[in-house]
């Protein structure tokens, strides 16, 4: 297995950290890409994490960054953003264009999932075909809309290794992901039309970026680009039949726990809480797309 979740550098321009999502390690990953002094950060985990992360950034002398790119407007991507300028400075921030209403006007998005996000003001907007440009390294930019409506992809074709925060796949781990269904913009159609898309571009990167979590490379990376659509398909259908059997969130942690998760190397202390987490949203947002009634 190629699957990288330590931090540190793992390609020629690029850094993992741990984003210390709930204070805990392996949740959400920060990616920093760095080429002659330029460095531009992908996404921002929570609020309560910009003080780890910025410690983090000096430990290994990527302080401080020049520009942030945000995935896309859900909170755990974003939330972090008025933090981090105060204990960094002023950088640029950078998100779709799609996403500039709901990240000044963030209500809608982050009601779903019961959190705060403070407004982000003055975003430099990409659409697809873009390039962001770290001292001559060309990084292009990819609508990848289902999971959310103004998600983007960020392909660095000269290491090869495409950031698609969680616009494809959650995949934590072997054994643990969880269909990308979650509130309140997840569009099926759109989706499957991004998958199409996704596995078109395979010949132009060997590695993906995960934000949840970690980078998969190789065989791995092939292996999750093959199975994205069965994996979607498989968990998606299985939790709307628990839930017309039994609508208890319980009931269906319990059944995804052991259908889906027999071969992480991860025990349930790991997992359960991830899922206690993850359902309820994915439940959510096959609510509000109209799979589950």
């Amino acid at each position: 297995m190629v699957f990288i979740n330590s931090e540190g550098k793992f390609n020629p321009n690029t850094y993992l950290i741990d984003g210390q999502l709930y204070r805990t390690s392996g949740d959400i990953a920060i990616y920093v890409i760095e080429n002659k002094g330029m460095r531009m950060m992908v996404d921002t985990s929570a609020g309560t994490a910009a003080r780890t992360i910025v410690k983090k950034l000096k430990e290994f002398n990527l302080f401080p960054i020049h520009k942030l790119l945000l995935t896309h407007s859900h909170w755990d991507h974003v939330q972090g953003v008025g933090k981090l300028k105060k204990l960094i400075g002023d950088f640029e921030v950078l998100a779709s264009e799609h996403a500039i209403d709901d990240l000044k006007n963030p209500e809608r998005v982050s009601k779903p999932y019961e959190s705060n996000v403070n407004s982000v003001e003055n975003v430099i907007s990409l659409k697809a075909g873009d390039i962001i440009d770290l001292n001559g390294l060309e990084l292009e930019i990819f609508e990848f809309f289902g999971h959310s409506m103004d998600s983007i992809a960020i392909l660095d074709k000269e290491n090869k290794n495409i950031f698609i925060g969680d616009a494809v796949i959650y995949c934590f781990d072997k054994g643990i992901f969880v269909p990308i269904t979650m509130p309140p913009d997840f569009n099926e159609e759109v989706l499957l039309r991004t998958f199409q898309k996704f596995r078109s571009m395979k010949d132009n990167f060997d590695a993906i970026s995960l934000t949840h979590y970690g980078v998969w490379k190789d065989i791995d990376c092939d292996e999750l680009v093959d199975k994205i659509e069965e994996i979607f398909y498989k968990t998606k259908e299985e939790i709307v039949k628990w839930y017309s059997k039994n609508p208890s969130v319980e009931y269906i942690i319990k059944k995804y726990y052991e259908t889906f998760t027999p071969e992480s190397k991860k025990n349930d202390i790991h997992i359960i809480p991830r899922l206690e987490v993850m359902i309820p949203w994915v439940i959510t947002g096959l609510k509000m797309s109209g799979f589950i009634k």
